[in-house]
Formats: structure tokens, C-alpha cells, sequence
């Protein structure tokens, strides 16, 4: 399947009736059905690892898909069935601090996921009923076999107000997952894994097959579910202990089996989307001043430095590798906070979260890795980043990982003062203007000519560049203006010190003709 057919079924579960919160729900009307749980088996955590150890050495199977009506069901058709949340479960215990939704198979979820609920050191699976879900009289008939499940899992909790289950994680279609923190709305996702991103082969989406979560108890502020992962090049076990809030933090820790060799592995993507902002806002006729999920690349590397990269959308695919050693972490971030940003009443671009990702030991050597996709459509993810180990993995070798994800807000990971915005635009006469704002703050001297700069571009013209103050922001602004001649492509890089010592974020751009 092809990343942007496949990222577009993910824009059915953002515009779906199915993520209502549980405010929709009308307390008066008596539940007739809930979800309900199979025989129960005994169930240990370390079970999924060596479930994924002992499927790593047999060939893959393709699961069961399930009926094709299903599958040739309309977008709207689609929209037309969700799932009523007073069935969710646990609804009726009032112990119980979490409620567990399920979505409808179908469309672009061919393939169930089998989901089993953990408690006392026992796993039962969650029975398949057509009936938790409510759809309108548009819903078509189709076929009801055994082949049937659900797509999905949502998790909601007492957030923001006592008695009102509020969504903050969603698991469903391949190995895709999205999480928000409190008051923010769904942006960029999260994977398990991406395998062979970009590459002409085609990319492989390994798909999380089943999940086992762990029931909480009455005070528990953490959430843990496991899932199996599978797919033709690997199999792998994953924890996610997950706590809601502002911002919502997320432990991973998975274990990686090779069917194969592995050569290009993504560890910890993310997959966001970025149409326009001020630096290429010329190329789109729109009321709105910006569309992004995410804005920026932050990247703090091994070496303790900080680098900030604008996004691009650019006109061919492009990849861009920044090697390392140990990451101390990196992350897509939606630094524009504003309703003005963008000027959308309906996109709400500026609630979008940001992600963070922080590795929980030494990575050794590899790459972060962004790749950039044409788009001239905000309904299509374009941008991925992940960390690509240098060596590849070898078939029959195990891998253990682990990492942080912060869902949310803050995105002040890094040192010095951050990158607010960039602006880039034709200059009056020739040649083309970039002005860089970084935030203001207690190490900003108020004599600006106190701070050195360094503006570097790999070909064309550069010019040495100026440092004056913003007044809305009153932090600095750097500015500088470069002739491309007959380059396609320059990579700049500029950086503000003060006293030697690096003052704000390392700022890295590639520009393309």
C-alpha cells in the first residue's frame, strides 16, 4: 500500500462520528448491550515477547481478511457507523478509572486486531459484537461471518471534568497509534516501526495484531497495554505505559525479532503533515496564513547541541539524514500556538500537539532521518522522522529498545532560545530574504551587538546577515539574503553566540529551487 492511500484512511478515524467523547452520550437511555469477554487464560507480560520470539522464526502469514463488501463500503459509509460509548467497557463498574471503546472493520481496516483485557495475572479476549456500534439507515448491508473484529482501541479517562471520559489515545491501522495531551486535538502519529521508508522497493507497514490491556484500578494515573507486532521482515513485543495529561507521556519499550535482514529501520517514527507556512506561503492561494500539524524538526544530538529545521514541502521527495551517536532526543513540534497562526475555525491547527521523543539508553551510531513528500493537499501526512540505526539487522538477532514519547504543548527539550518562526520571500530587487526570530529571554543582552552570528549556505551568494530586535517578540532577529544562481538546492545553517557559547538553537534549513 502506498503511504499517502494508506495515511488517508487514517483521516477516516480523525473526521469519524466514532471519536465522540462520552458527552454525546444521552444518560437516560438504558443500555441494552457492552462489550463482553471471552474464557480467560493466563497471562504474563513476558507471553508477548516470547509469542513474537516464536513467530520471528516461522514464515509470515497474511491474517484473514474480512468480508470484500466491507472493504467496498464508501467514505461516508464508513462515517455512518461508530461506536455508541455507552457500551464502552467498564461503563457501568464505576471503579474503574478508564473506558475502552472498539472501532468498526471495514474500508481501509481489513484486517481485525484481537484485543484481550488483563487482570489478576489472567488475559480474556473481547468478544466481536456488531450490535456495540450505532450507524444510520445509510450503513449498507453486509456480510456477518466469523471473520469479523474490531479495527481499533480507544482509551478515555476523567481528564478535565468528574464524570465525562475524555479520549487520549487511539491504536488503529497497522502500527499507527496517536495520542493528545488534555485540551489539545489529534495531530501527527506515532508508529511501532517503519520498515523501508522512502526506498524504491516500496515501504512495509508492519501491523500491531493484537493488544492486551491491563485493567486499572480506582487511583491509577497509568495505563499499560501491550501489543504484537508483525510483518514479513519482523515480528516484535511492545509495552506502552501511558499517562494522560498535559502533556500526555508515553514509555515504549519493545523487543525486535528479523524474519530477515533488516537493512533500513525506522526506530520511533513519527508521521505529521506540513503544506505552507511563511516560508513558502507564495505557492498556495488560501484565507489561512499556515497549514501544519507540525512546524519544525527539533533535534538535541549526542553531542548536547540543539538543532531546530524548519519543515518543507518541497517539489520532489526529499530525504535528509542528520548522523549522530547517542541522541539525547528529537521530535516534530507545532511551535505556532495562536488561532492567528493559521486563522482556522474548523482545523484548529493550533492545539495540535507536539512530539518528543527521548531515548531511554545509548542508541549508538545512526541518523535522524526526515523525510519530506510533495503535497498540495493538508488531507495527506507528508513528513516522517525516525532514527535509523547505521548497522542493520541481521535475521535471528533480538533487539531491545526503549523510549519516551511526550504528546503535547511544551516543546522546550532543547538548550538556549528557541526558534519562533522563519520567513522567507524574494528580496526587492533580486535575490531572496530570510529572517529568523528566536525567542527573547534572560541571556538575551539588551545590546544586541553583543551577540556574534554565523550564517553558512553550501552554494550561491550569502550575505553575512544582520541582528535586530523584534518588537512583538523581543527576541532577536536574524536576517540575511542570498543569491541562488544556478543552484537547485542549499543547505544553510546559522547559529547566534554570545561569549563564545552557542545562545539560541542551531538553525538548518534546505532550500530548493
Amino acid at each position: 500500500m502506498l503511504r499517502r492511500e494508506f495515511v488517508t484512511s487514517l483521516m477516516a478515524l480523525a473526521a469519524s462520528p466514532a471519536v465522540a467523547s462520552s458527552e454525546a452520550a444521552t444518560a437516560d437511555v438504558q443500555q441494552e448491550v457492552g462489550l463482553s469477554l471471552g474464557q480467560s487464560a493466563a497471562f504474563d507480560p513476558a507471553d508477548v515477547i516470547n509469542l513474537a520470539r516464536a513467530r520471528a522464526v516461522l514464515p509470515y502469514e497474511e491474517r484473514r481478511s474480512i468480508p470484500q463488501d466491507w472493504l467496498n463500503i464508501s467514505y461516508d459509509d464508513y462515517r455512518s457507523i461508530w461506536f455508541d460509548t455507552r457500551n464502552a467497557l467498564w461503563e457501568d463498574e464505576g471503579t474503574t478509572p478508564l473506558r475502552l471503546d472498539v472501532f468498526a472493520p471495514g474500508l481501509y481496516f481489513p484486517k481485525p486486531v484481537s484485543i484481550h483485557i488483563v487482570e489478576n495475572g489472567e488475559a480474556r479476549p473481547l468478544n466481536f459484537d456488531l450490535e456495540v456500534f450505532d450507524k444510520t439507515d445509510k450503513f449498507p448491508q453486509v456480510t456477518i461471518d466469523d471473520s469479523l473484529g474490531y479495527s481499533g482501541l480507544r482509551l478515555r479517562a476523567e481528564l478535565e471534568k468528574a464524570g465525562v471520559f475524555t479520549e487520549f489515545a487511539v491504536f488503529q491501522g497497522a502500527s499507527y497509534f496517536r495520542a493528545i495531551g488534555t485540551q489539545d486535538i489529534y495531530g501527527l502519529s506515532a508508529r511501532g516501526l517503519a520498515i523501508d521508508v522512502a526506498e524504491p522497493t516500496g515501504e512495509e507497514f508492519p501491523d500491531f495484531v493484537g493488544f492486551w490491556l491491563e485493567k486499572p484500578v480506582m487511583g491509577d494515573e497509568r495505563h499499560v497495554l501491550h501489543a504484537l507486532l508483525d510483518s514479513p521482515s519482523c515480528t516484535g513485543a511492545y509495552r506502552f505505559v501511558i499517562r494522560p495529561g498535559q502533556p500526555l507521556q508515553m514509555e515504549v519499550q519493545a523487543t525486535i525479532f528479523p524474519r530477515e535482514e533488516m537493512t533500513h529501520v525506522g526506530v520511533a517514527p513519527l508521521t505529521s503533515m506540513f503544506q505552507f507556512d511563511q516560508t513558502n506561503r507564495h505557492k498556495f492561494s488560501d484565507f489561512r496564513p499556515a497549514v501544519h500539524d507540525s512546524d519544525g524538526l527539533l533535534m538535541r544530538n549526542g553531542a548536547g547541541e540543539t538543532i531546530w529545521r524548519p519543515l518543507a514541502n518541497p517539489q520532489n521527495l526529499q530525504i535528509s539524514a542528520f548522523a549522530d551517536e547517542n541522541p539525547k532526543g528529537f521530535g516534530l513540534m507545532q511551535r505556532a500556538r495562536k488561532f492567528s497562526d493559521f486563522a482556522d475555525l474548523e482545523a484548529h491547527y493550533h492545539r495540535r500537539p507536539s512530539l518528543w521523543v527521548e531515548p531511554g539508553e545509548g542508541w549508538g551510531k545512526g541518523a535522524v532521518t526526515l523525510v519530506e513528500i510533495p503535497t498540495d493537499r493538508e488531507i495527506y501526512d507528508n513528513i516522517v522522522s525516525y532514527w535509523r540505526p547505521a548497522e542493520p539487522w541481521q535475521k535471528g538477532s533480538e533487539h531491545t529498545i526503549s523510549y519516551d514519547l511526550t504528546w503535547g504543548e511544551n516543546s522546550a527539550y532543547g538548550n538556549g532560545q528557541k526558534v519562533l518562526n522563519t520567513r522567507i520571500g524574494k528580496a526587492f530587487e533580486s535575490g531572496i530574504i530570510v529572517t529568523i526570530d528566536f525567542e527573547n529571554g534572560p541571556d538575551v543582552p539588551e545590546d544586541l551587538s553583543e551577540i556574534d552570528h554565523m550564517v553558512r549556505g553550501s552554494a550561491g551568494e550569502v550575505s553575512k546577515g544582520i541582528i535586530q530586535r523584534n518588537p512583538e517578540t523581543g527576541g532577536p532577529r536574524l536576517a540575511f539574503k542570498f543569491e541562488p544562481g544556478d543552484a537547485g538546492l542549499i543547505e544553510f545553517r546559522a547559529e547566534l553566540r554570545l561569549n563564545g557559547a552557542p545562545l539560541g538553537e542551531t538553525w538548518l534549513y534546505r532550500w530548493t529551487a
